[in-house]
């Protein structure tokens, strides 16, 4: 009888939950176990004051006047801690962190970017899981990209500088990953600004020419399938699903169930909660509208009809369950325009070189580590690249060039700049050629608007679309650019907006400009105009992120890695169709 008594209360607290439970209706069925509450050992004042003593909080509060400042400090039972924020004036939250109360140890610091965006404290991880962002992988991908594409015998020629910026991106994620916010986003810039240039000037002058890597077009090719089924394994074995592929599954759900996206994301705000506290103390999982229990993602709708319908076959095949979990689906996506990209990039190789051109464009998709990035993170950013890939291999056809680039910029809307130099190649006229790209592009638009027919009333679903897309996108702010920095109103911080509206009237001239000039245009300088406006495009962006690197790599590459075709030469040999489409196209 002693020992049941003994083993009665530790069955007890065995069968008692850590959190409360609810049924599938969001009702509360079980509670926890509450123990008396310990009093906190630190005092608000205290609390606050070891925070403000803490060497990166005192750094950063330097750049305040300290007239206007205000401290909050909470106590959370459940974590032992003191949450202690500090405020000023019209730069809103400036730093937060956390205080053990047991010891008084500053358990988390975050100041400026790391306030507000959970994505700028440097989380390991955090964007594709640890292997993307072992430095043992990174820096082997990095590697076999510049050994496999780089001229090794001319070690100084323009081509391997070109491959080195390429791959200089690293330098900025590293910073990013530690979460120096301040030291990642301007080193991104200069490798932006010499890709646009190299962009222009190979668009007014040619390409690099003459140089190529000196491995058989046997060995790129076992290397390439080697490397493409390394990134399958490498998203099926250690990759994470961010906020972004969720997205997809969750708009593709939405179609599938006969609703737009737009307007439909599920959100945490006013509703049953159907699951545990996170880390914060926040519900994600509510009982929605629809009656299920889903994790919110309430900015999920912020994307073109593209991004979303894209992840209807993953859907249709593997199912979401409601929640934030494996998402197979988004996986599924992810490793589908992976390997579309490779597989656009060698019909466009072989189609404007060979079997050479082919297979180094190929390699290039599959070695950079950046679009690894991409698929380690599940993301959308593959779909677009994906589509202007195969809309440059079918250029020559109008109706086709113009139903892909619509397809590109209603995935993401970055596309859009290139529809004036589309359009006008090879050249402005005859208009009827115009004419055949504008119906390729509204067919596909139509096409893929068409889920707004899927409200009761289109009008008001149109307006949804715009309010939920370009109307938050133009307005958000963000610290991943140089642009949204002046936002922290703070002492050495650049305010930097009224530059910002220059680039992006720049971008905005230099996308016109483009039908008309040149006044003809060959396949080899539509791809370095198109990349040097994607270029324009992040460079005027408030959020930019190195998931957006490969919205413009495959046209870098085609410039860079393409022999060089001079229009002045002698006709080449009849056996080289693919030359002699070049020079006919110039």
């Amino acid at each position: 009888m002693l020992a049941l008594a003994v083993l009665a209360p530790a069955a007890q607290a065995a069968t008692t939950p850590a959190r409360p439970v609810y049924d599938s209706r969001g009702r509360l069925v079980q509670t926890p176990f509450a123990p008396v509450a310990e009093r906190p050992h630190l005092t608000e004042e205290r609390a606050t004051a070891i925070l403000l003593r803490d060497d990166k909080i005192t750094a950063w509060l330097k750049r305040y006047p300290r007239q206007g400042r205000v401290t909050d400090a909470t106590f959370e039972k459940n974590r032992r801690d003191w949450k202690v924020g500090v405020w000023w004036g019209k730069a809103g939250e400036i730093a937060v962190g956390r205080v053990d109360d047991r010891t008084g140890a500053v358990t988390e610091a975050w100041t400026g970017p790391q306030v507000a965006w959970k994505m700028a404290r440097g989380y390991r991880g955090a964007f594709g899981g640890k292997e993307i962002n072992s430095p043992v992988i990174w820096l082997g991908l990095c590697a076999v990209f510049l050994l496999g594409l780089g001229d090794l015998r001319r070690p100084l020629s323009m081509r391997n500088v070109d491959l080195v910026v390429l791959l200089s991106f690293s330098v900025s994620l590293w910073f990013f990953n530690r979460g120096d916010i301040f030291w990642s986003v301007p080193l991104a810039y200069p490798p932006l600004v010499y890709l646009l240039g190299r962009m222009v000037w190979s668009a007014w002058r040619g390409g690099p020419g003459g140089s190529r890597s000196v491995w058989p077009v046997w060995l790129l090719a076992a290397a390439t399938v080697f490397l493409a089924g390394f990134r399958v394994g490498m998203n099926i074995r250690d990759s994470n699903v961010i906020d972004v592929g969720y997205a997809g599954v969750i708009g593709a759900h939405r179609i599938a169930h006969g609703e737009s996206p737009y307007g439909h994301m599920p959100v945490e705000r006013n509703l049953k909660p159907c699951g545990p506290k996170d880390l914060e103390g926040e519900v994600r999982e509510r009982i929605q509208t629809n009656g299920r229990c889903e994790s919110a993602n309430e900015r999920g709708d912020t994307y073109g009809p593209v991004a979303y319908e894209a992840y209807l076959p993953g859907y249709a095949a593997l199912g979401w369950s409601g929640h934030w979990d494996k998402l197979r689906a988004s996986h599924a996506t992810a490793i589908l325009f992976d390997l579309l990209a490779i597989a656009g990039l060698l019909l466009l190789g072989r189609r404007f070189g060979g079997a050479r051109l082919a297979v180094t464009l190929a390699f290039a998709w599959a070695a950079y580590p950046f679009t690894q990035y991409v698929s380690s993170s599940n993301t959308n950013d593959a779909i677009m690249p994906a589509l202007l890939i195969f809309g440059l291999w079918l250029v020559t056809s109008p109706v086709l060039r113009g139903l892909f680039l619509a397809l590109a910029g209603w995935a993401k809307f970055a596309a859009l700049v290139l529809a004036p130099l589309w359009a006008s190649y090879p050249e402005r006229r005859p208009l009827s050629r115009q004419a055949l790209f504008a119906a390729g592009f509204a067919v596909a638009t139509l096409a893929a608007f068409s889920i707004l027919l899927l409200e009761p009333s289109p009008a008001h679903a149109a307006r949804v679309f715009w309010d939920r897309t370009f109307g938050w996108q133009v307005s958000r702010d963000s610290p991943f650019s140089i642009w949204g920095w002046g936002q922290y109103r703070a002492r050495g911080i650049p305010d930097l907006g009224v530059a910002q509206q220059v680039v992006i009237g720049m971008l905005a001239f230099g996308s016109l400009a483009c039908y008309f000039v040149p006044r003809r245009k060959t396949p080899l300088q539509l791809a370095a105009l198109s990349a040097a406006l994607l270029i324009g495009f992040e460079l005027s962006l408030t959020h930019w992120f190195y998931l957006y690197i490969p919205w413009f790599f495959p046209f870098v590459a085609f410039v860079v890695l393409a022999p060089r075709i001079r229009r002045e030469t002698q006709a080449p040999p009849p056996s080289d169709s693919a030359t002699r489409e070049l020079l006919a196209a110039g």
